[in-house]
């Protein structure tokens, strides 16, 4: 039964419609016949293999294996459990590409290719610092709020962990993440090209409670959030977004933030480039106005076809892109599950489309869920390789209607040229017809 090719219209990041045409995707296949016959192709290829020469193996006995013929390591008094030496090759990892003569102020990137759902491990959280890791002690750091409030206020961390909790969960993205990547291959895997991306439960208290309790002044509209490692990092950011979601966080996935991620208190700010939620966070002050630093005059801008730099642009538009199979990796012919990740920081996932054809055609790909705001959605794609060449990207579509873009369509009211962030645009990698996968943005 032929399916019908749907057109979906949405705003692209000009302004312009774009128009969306996709083959509707397949139900999920934990749920359809799909499973089966992907799991049953799986069998036939395995099968052939042994057919072909190793038809005993299939009556030999199973071997009893070493770790059956004793004792395990014994529980520990007090531990922390860590990764299987076996896994010990799935780190973060600094920049291939921008290297730095010293690591203070520097990145470190989430290996997407080995995350295998939606919450990122604390261990594996991106960083990024602009003067090296702070080592602060939770019993004798403060948070201030002043300015334009009734009651200038200041908190013990012993304070803020008496109020009652919230626990979230968000993806958190650098608006630096790709920026490397725009129109040339530069990165070779999608941990270096992507990895400024992760994600978890956040725990803690909403913004909204303290400055409440503070007591807004009239037409206070901005507040500054300062940090307290060595470089000071400050934002500015607008009341409304802080009234309606953001949060002071003290722990991540269950267990208090790493230093590295802001221990002890960090502001988060959901859906918005990571600089913005400040770590480290001791001083807010509420005025009318932004202040304008350089964390968002000389930094955290981006360059406009006219000669002039945007300011302030806050949100993660929608984005996605394709970990298994990435760069750096080499596949067989045969079943493939094509999988990644898609998000926005307008609202939720409501379609990824992936492409085989370097774009010609699309088809609908299986959202896995939970699909929630603001947060990591995994999709799949089940993909019958012959063994040619093959051009692979993901295409996400949020609850907005907003269409992920090309590059060239971000082109269009964008200046690519120098230092450039926020880049949204769809990402393809190379199949050729030795297996091997390879960056293939152009």
């Amino acid at each position: 039964m032929r399916q019908k090719i749907g057109v979906d219209s949405a705003l692209t990041d000009d302004g312009l419609h774009a128009r969306r045409a996709v083959v509707p995707a397949a139900t999920d296949p934990t749920e359809d016949s799909g499973r089966r016959q992907f799991l049953r192709r799986g069998t036939m290829l395995a099968g052939g293999a042994l057919a072909g020469g190793m038809g005993l193996a299939r009556a030999a006995p199973l071997d009893v294996p070493e770790s059956n013929k004793g004792f395990g390591k014994p529980i520990a008094e007090n531990d922390y459990g860590m990764p299987s030496k076996f896994e010990s090759k799935v780190k973060r990892r600094r920049t291939d590409i921008l290297k730095n003569r010293q690591n203070f102020s520097d990145w470190s990137m989430t290996p997407l290719q080995d995350q295998l759902g939606t919450v990122t491990p604390n261990g594996l959280i991106y960083e990024r610092h602009h003067n090296g890791t702070p080592d602060i002690d939770p019993a004798t750091h403060k948070l201030v709020i002043h300015g334009m409030v009734r009651q200038p206020l200041e908190f013990s961390m012993a304070d803020l962990m008496r109020y009652p909790s919230v626990s979230k969960f968000y993806f958190m993205e650098c608006s630096g993440n790709g920026l490397t990547d725009w129109l040339k291959p530069a990165s070779t895997t999608v941990q270096q090209t992507h990895g400024l991306l992760s994600a978890g439960q956040w725990t803690g208290i909403p913004v909204a409670w303290l400055l409440d309790e503070a007591g807004l002044e009239p037409g206070a509209s901005w507040a500054l959030f300062e940090g307290g490692d060595g470089s000071g990092h400050v934002r500015s950011l607008p009341m409304k977004k802080l009234l309606d979601d953001c949060l002071l966080v003290y722990a991540l996935n269950g267990e208090m933030l790493r230093p590295e991620n802001g221990y002890p208190l960090r502001l988060f700010v959901p859906g918005w480039e990571g600089n913005v939620s400040v770590k480290w966070l001791r001083r807010i002050k509420v005025g009318d106005k932004p202040w304008h630093t350089r964390g968002e005059t000389a930094r955290y801008t981006d360059p406009m076809p006219d000669g002039k730099w945007r300011q302030f642009s806050f949100e993660m538009e929608c984005k996605s892109v394709v970990t298994r199979p990435s760069g750096g990796m080499t596949i067989t012919p045969g079943m493939q599950e094509i999988q990644g990740f898609a998000w926005s920081g307008n609202g939720k996932i409501k379609a990824v489309d992936v492409t085989l054809d370097g774009g010609k055609n699309w088809q609908g790909a299986v959202l896995e869920g939970p699909v929630m705001d603001m947060s990591l959605t995994r999709f799949r794609y089940r993909w019958d390789w012959k063994g040619g060449p093959a051009t692979i990207a993901s295409r996400a579509v949020d609850s907005t209607g907003y269409v992920q873009p090309t590059v060239q369509d971000i082109q269009k009211s964008r200046a690519i040229v120098g230092f450039v962030q926020h880049h949204n645009g769809v990402f393809p990698w190379s199949v050729n017809a030795n297996g091997e996968v390879k960056n293939a943005i152009a």
